[in-house]
């Protein structure tokens, strides 16, 4: 049976762009939406569902549009609501979807709503957000961290209170435990449903509430296992157990709110954003389950160093033993993290072997699967120097952690033109290192043998089997560090094993296990005899069982 259209997101492929750094088309070094629209094709002939917008909402930029001071506005370095309406319409022409970002578990300090909030304790919106009386002696009201560094307070002198801010002081937080809160936010919502929009990626979906009394969080080893914000080691914040602070089980009802309203609208979703270390999986089972809350979620589960079969099946069978009813959103790279070329790569040369078996093995995956700009190039993460940095939290960091810079540097487009294409300003918002120059879409465009060209073929072979989309996987034990499952639907079960390891190795197979035909999956190898399945170092094998 094949996926109903309201169910479209099951098993899509979601591009993520990142705004200011896609195409500038105004000559400022900043992307805008106009260049997303003339860019569009590019992401149309990749094969993909839907594109996710990164924001691009009025913002003073303290933390690159993270914080937001007008969620029903475009900020003019982005262009205007006509030409997100003209993006919108081109992609929708396109056949692809648009998600777009909202980022509501906190605002701007500049957003009317804390202007207000802030100048007294007897406004309308004085509740608005979470403020607190100091201890006796002055200090915050607890022991609660922010992500950005420091204590997750800030002293107000005008309400002589403390306000909670999970990152910049200039991102406060709002407090959903007040329904006007709720209600105010989910009107911004339905400010976008009615614009059309097909879904929205919420950012730190598991920290719109935090408990109300206010309780210190108690002390736990740093976790560095999810690959997240959360978890470099210069950071004190993995230094605690998050119970307080997010993920409170009131968080569960205002979900049921958020989808209520969409299901008011035909065929639209939610992926959510999990951070919550060790917790994710339990926190994604809980917010996806029943069919009345996300519609998917994705963690920081395989957005660490790690690429490995082990890493990779424990973290796909812990979700599927979790997770019983609710659905995943598999990524190996998003911009908030290194990109995972680098990651994976233990050498320059591998990096296009790595990127082209990346995306093998992710579009094989049972779930849907975001791609984030310019890995379908199988671009590194750029080296910058600190005085190129834009990222708050990698100045803030710096050297120990680098920061979010490095990931989020331009769309090379052109070799031959400068800035690779992206601008035509004298100069681009971030640089683009040559090494990224040299990887761009003209020079990859009819090379058969280019990680894009792969990218296209694979995500066009997941297409055409309705088995990679939605059907049911299970995975293969086997005597050796191998990646192997079987993905079955409609009569048809395809074998996939990967080798991750620089040297080769011997699939056996399971007793009673016979082989059909080989299987043209793009870059597909192996040879493949009634026992056994021989693969090369770093390499991939489908067949039909």
């Amino acid at each position: 049976m094949a996926i109903q259209a309201a169910e479209w997101w099951r098993g899509a492929v979601i591009y993520q762009v990142y705004p200011r750094s896609f195409q500038d088309t105004n000559s400022d070094g900043l992307g805008d939406l106009k260049g997303i629209t003339r860019r569009l094709p590019h992401i149309a002939n990749l094969g993909v569902d839907a594109i996710w917008l990164s924001p691009f909402f009025k913002s003073p930029m303290a933390d690159m549009g993270y914080d937001v001071s007008d969620y029903c506005d475009v900020d003019p370095i982005f262009g205007t609501l006509d030409d997100f309406d003209e993006m919108m319409a081109v992609a929708h022409s396109l056949g692809l979807k648009v998600i777009i970002d909202q980022v509501i578990s906190h605002t701007s300090d500049q957003h009317p709503w804390f202007v207000e909030s802030r100048s007294s304790r007897t406004n309308p919106k004085a509740d608005w957000y979470v403020w607190a009386d100091p201890k006796r002696d002055g200090t915050a009201p607890n022991n609660w961290l922010s992500i950005f560094g420091g204590p997750g307070w800030e002293w107000d002198g005008v309400r002589r209170q403390y306000y909670q801010h999970n990152f910049l002081t200039s991102q406060p937080d709002l407090n959903f435990h007040n329904t006007e809160v709720q209600d105010a936010v989910l009107k911004t919502v339905k400010f976008w449903l009615d614009r059309g929009v097909d879904g929205f990626r919420l950012d730190t979906v598991n920290y719109y509430f935090c408990d109300k009394l206010l309780r210190d969080n108690p002390p736990h080893e740093p976790d560095t296992s999810d690959g997240g914000l959360d978890a470099p080691d210069s950071n004190p914040y993995g230094m605690q157990n998050h119970l307080h602070d997010k993920t409170q089980p009131e968080n569960l009802d205002f979900l049921k709110r958020f989808r209520t309203l969409l299901n008011q609208y035909e065929a639209r979703a939610t992926v959510g954003e999990v951070g919550d270390g060790a917790r994710s999986l339990k926190t994604v089972a809980a917010y996806t389950s029943g069919g009345d809350k996300l519609h998917m979620c994705y963690t920081f589960d395989l957005l660490g160093p790690d690429f490995t079969a082990a890493h990779i099946r424990n973290c796909v069978e812990t979700f599927q033993k979790t997770v019983v009813d609710g659905w995943v959103c598999w990524a190996f790279s998003n911009h908030d993290v290194k990109r995972h070329v680098s990651r994976f790569a233990k050498a320059e040369e591998e990096r296009p072997m790595i990127a082209k078996l990346a995306i093998s093995v992710l579009a094989a995956l049972r779930g849907s699967i975001c791609l984030y700009q310019g890995e379908e190039l199988g671009l590194a993460e750029a080296e910058l120097a600190f005085e190129d940095l834009r990222d708050p939290y990698g100045i803030r960091f710096w050297p120990a952690f680098k920061g979010r810079d490095g990931c989020r540097t331009p769309m090379p487009w052109e070799a031959g033109k400068a800035h690779a294409g992206f601008t035509s300003a004298e100069k681009s918002w971030l640089p683009v290192p040559y090494e990224q120059a040299a990887l761009s879409v003209d020079t990859q465009e009819e090379d058969v043998n280019s990680v894009l060209t792969h990218y296209r073929q694979m995500l066009e072979f997941r297409k055409r089997h309705p088995a990679l989309l939605d059907g049911d996987m299970e995975f293969i034990g086997t005597n050796q560090d191998l990646l192997a499952f079987t993905r079955e639907k409609n009569g048809e079960k395809l074998l996939f094993v990967f080798n991750l390891t620089r040297k080769s190795a011997e699939f056996r197979l399971a007793v009673g296990m016979t082989l059909g035909e080989h299987v043209d999956m793009p870059g597909s190898g192996g040879l493949a005899g009634r026992e056994s399945i021989q693969l090369e170092a770093l390499s991939a094998h489908c067949h039909r069982i």
